[in-house]
């Protein structure tokens, strides 16, 4: 397939591009350098053996879209341009809903305008809000409590009433956890511009004296040692996810919605516990006050996923912060 990927010299935009050209597509990456950067596209290309196209655009220029999407006949697109830090939503929520909603308007009508119907859609459990229970089903109420997730679910909504109006679009929503570590390769992974807002890329500065200390929000949580549970996510399993949905999409009009994750929830502290014990290096931390909109815990209900894509999660969390710190070591060669 030839497949155009928005947002592919970012942490998992990248992954996603490695994954698809070693499964024998063609793959041109839009991305606008906002929050990646130009080197990536090298490393993808010595990581799958082959040359993967870059243009440098904004997916919220039509005219530009359009171009790009009319000179080649892409089979599909894979979207994940956007911004995409919780709390950097809540500071500066404007940038959030023009960047995540806007963005992809513009991309829907470039794409409607070439004949180009097929779309992954990278989404965020962040969808879910606060929910009743701890594992998660694609059933759940959608009640984000961030901009952020809020702009998630606006393009969802989007998406369904695009397919309402035509019904020959093929849509998959992968509604993804918290992902984390690095390519086994250490060529490419999470290197986030200023202050990183994910933990374990915190986690890795810290451990390489980059930053003085780790910051836990909060240690009163109603979890075993009172830190946040989450549910990560290796990258590369989550970039494997989303060539198992193109594959669905082959054969399936309509929307489909899936939660890619482990099903497993890991606290901060065992985090912290985990990169130590899996890297030798020492994180020091000290607890901080709670942040607006963190909830107790979260994990997914993947079963969906795995019945229908055939896809599960293999990766563990020692392999995750193996891969992350693998990742800082060779990129300071």
């Amino acid at each position: 397939m030839k497949i155009l990927v928005t947002g592919g010299l970012g942490y998992i935009g990248s992954h996603i591009s490695v994954e698809l050209m070693l499964d024998g597509n063609d793959v041109t990456i839009v991305d606008n350098l906002d929050n990646s950067y130009f080197y990536t596209l090298e490393k993808i290309n010595i990581i799958s053996g082959r040359e993967v196209k870059f243009i440098k655009a904004d997916v919220r220029d039509f005219v530009c879209m359009c171009g790009i999407l009319s000179n080649e006949r892409f089979d599909a697109v894979i979207h994940l341009a956007g911004a995409k830090s919780l709390h950097e939503s809540i500071r500066d929520p404007i940038k959030y809903y023009e960047n995540n909603v806007c963005g992809t308007i513009v991309l829907l009508k470039a794409m409607e305008r070439t004949g180009i119907k097929m779309l992954v859609f990278s989404s965020s459990a962040t969808v879910y809000g606060i929910p009743s229970s701890s594992a998660i089903t694609e059933s759940f109420p959608l009640k984000p409590n961030s901009p952020y997730g809020m702009s998630k679910l606006m393009v969802e909504q989007i998406l369904q009433d695009k397919v309402n109006s035509d019904a020959s679009w093929r849509i998959a929503i992968l509604r993804f956890f918290n992902p984390v570590g690095a390519h086994p390769s250490g060529l490419i992974g999470d290197a986030p511009k200023g202050i990183p807002n994910n933990l374990i890329p915190y986690v890795v500065q810290v451990a390489a004296k980059h930053r003085d200390v780790l910051s836990i929000y909060g240690n009163d949580y109603n979890t075993l040692d009172g830190s946040a549970i989450r549910d990560y996510i290796h990258v590369v399993d989550l970039a494997r996810g989303h060539l198992q949905a193109l594959q669905k999409l082959k054969n399936t009009f309509g929307v489909v919605k899936y939660n890619l994750g482990t099903g497993v929830g890991t606290s901060v502290l065992q985090i912290v516990q985990a990169f130590e014990n899996a890297t030798g290096e020492k994180v020091p931390y000290l607890i901080a006050p709670r942040r607006l909109g963190d909830i107790d815990q979260y994990f997914a209900d993947s079963s969906l996923a795995e019945k229908e894509l055939g896809w599960k999660a293999s990766r563990n969390v020692k392999q995750m912060c193996e891969d992350a710190w693998r990742f800082h070591v060779r990129s300071c060669q």
